[in-house]
C-alpha cells in the first residue's frame, strides 16, 4: 500500500512538472524547541562550516557536522525568549540561512534571525495593536536622496481626533529603517505597554540613519551626524507635524536611540532642547566634541536640567562600547547635568536594546 501510495504520488508530481523533493528541499532550519536552536544547512561539497551568533563572543563559533546526506547541522542553548542573529560560514564564506525567510537586512550584508517564543513585551500578545507605516521620499536636505521612514501610530489612532506626543527612535550603524519594527518590535512593546496602562500611546517616528552613504570614506561619514540632525530637524519633524495629530512643544517629543543612533539622540537632544525634553541613548558613549559641541547644555546645568524631564542612558556590560559610555556618564556628572546611568548584563545587540526601550518608554510623556 506504501510503495503504490508513493508511486501515485511521484506519477502527480511528474504530470504537473513538478520534481519529487530533494534533500535541499527538507531542509529545516532554523528550529526551535523548548529554547533550544537547531541550525541546518544543505552543502554536500563543503569541506568546513560553521555557525556564528550575536549571543555569542565575536571570535566564537559553533562547529556544525556534516550527515550523510550532506546537511550539516548543529543546536545550541537554551537561550531566553529573545530575537538572535546568525549566519553560517561555509569554507570561508559568510551567508545567511538559505532556508530561512526571516532575514536581518542591513546597509551592507545581511544575516538571518531567529526568535525564541516567550511571553515577553516585545513578543505578540493578544492586545490592540497599532499600526505601522512605510513613509517614502526625496530628501531636499540630503540632495535628493531617497528616504524611508517607518511610523508606528498607537491604537485607537485611526479612530480617534485625539493628539499624540512623539518619539523619534534611532538605529544603529550598517542598519535600516525598518530595524526597531522588523527587529526591535518597537511596536509590539509599544502595543503590550499601552494595553497594560505603563505607557502613554505615543507616536514612533524611525528615520534611515544613514545621512552619507554606509561605507563612505572616513571624511565623509564624519558629516553623517550633522547631517542627520538637518535631515531630522529640518524636513522630517515639520512633515511628521503636517500629516499626524501630534503634540507640539518639547514636553511632547522625545529622541532615543541605539550605537550610532544613540550618539544621533544625544546630539539631537542636547543641541535642540526647545524642542525635546527626553533624551535615551542606548549602548553609545561620549563624543570626542563633548564639550564643545554641547557647550551651551553643559555650561549651564541649572536650565538644561529644568528642561530635560528624561535624560536615560544604558550600556551592556559585555558591549564594546561601555568604557565610552562610562566616559559619557562621567563627563555629565562633572557638568551637574542630571540623568540616569544603568549598566547591564549583555552585549550589543537587539536582546538588550528591546529591554531598553521596554524599560525607556514607560517614563516618557508623564
Amino acid at each position: 500500500m506504501k510503495s503504490a501510495a508513493l508511486l501515485l504520488l511521484t506519477l502527480s508530481i511528474a504530470a504537473f512538472g513538478q520534481q519529487p523533493p530533494t534533500v535541499a528541499d527538507r531542509v529545516v532550519s532554523p528550529a526551535v524547541e523548548g529554547g533550544r536552536i537547531s541550525f541546518r544547512i544543505y552543502a554536500p561539497e563543503a569541506k568546513s562550516v560553521t555557525l556564528n551568533g550575536d549571543w555569542m563572543k565575536a571570535a566564537d563559533k559553533v562547529a556544525l557536522t556534516k550527515g550523510a546526506d550532506g546537511v550539516w547541522s548543529a543546536t545550541v542553548g537554551p537561550l531566553e525568549p529573545q530575537v538572535y542573529l546568525y549566519s553560517f560560514n561555509v569554507d570561508g564564506m559568510n551567508i545567511a540561512d538559505p532556508v530561512n525567510p526571516r532575514m536581518k537586512l542591513r546597509a551592507r550584508t545581511s544575516a538571518s534571525l531567529v526568535e525564541v517564543p516567550g511571553s515577553e513585551l516585545w513578543q505578540l500578545r493578544d492586545v490592540p495593536h497599532g499600526k505601522v507605516e512605510m513613509l517614502t521620499h526625496r530628501s531636499k536636505a540630503l540632495n535628493g536622496a531617497e528616504r524611508q521612514v517607518f511610523v508606528y501610530t498607537p491604537p485607537g489612532y485611526s479612530k480617534s481626533k485625539a493628539a499624540y506626543p512623539v518619539l523619534y527612535l534611532f538605529h544603529g550603524s550598517n542598519d535600516v529603517a525598518a530595524g526597531w519594527t522588523w527587529t526591535g518590535n518597537a511596536h509590539l512593546i509599544l502595543d503590550n505597554l499601552i494595553a497594560e496602562g505603563k505607557a502613554v500611546p505615543m507616536i514612533i517616528v524611525m528615520p534611515w540613519g544613514h545621512a552619507v552613504p554606509f561605507g563612505s570614506p572616513r571624511e565623509v561619514q564624519a558629516r553623517n551626524t550633522e547631517l542627520h540632525e538637518r535631515y531630522v530637524v529640518d524636513e522630517v519633524m515639520p512633515w511628521i507635524d503636517a500629516e499626524y495629530r501630534v503634540k507640539k512643544g518639547p514636553a511632547q517629543r522625545a529622541v532615543v536611540g541605539l550605537s550610532m543612533g544613540g550618539g544621533q539622540a544625544l546630539n539631537i537632544g542636547l543641541r535642540h532642547l526647545d524642542k525635546f525634553s527626553h533624551v535615551g541613548v542606548f549602548s553609545s558613549g561620549k563624543p570626542a566634541d563633548l564639550e564643545t559641541r554641547y557647550a551651551a547644555a553643559l555650561s549651564d546645568a541649572k536650565q538644561t536640567n529644568s528642561r530635560l524631564k528624561v535624560f536615560w542612558i544604558g550600556v551592556g556590560t559585555e558591549d564594546f562600547a561601555l568604557e565610552r559610555a562610562r566616559a559619557l556618564h562621567a563627563a555629565l556628572d562633572k557638568a551637574a547635568i542630571r540623568h540616569e546611568y544603568v549598566e547591564t548584563g549583555g552585549g550589543h545587540f537587539y536582546p538588550v536594546w528591546r529591554r531598553y526601550l521596554s524599560v525607556v518608554a514607560p517614563k516618557l510623556f508623564r
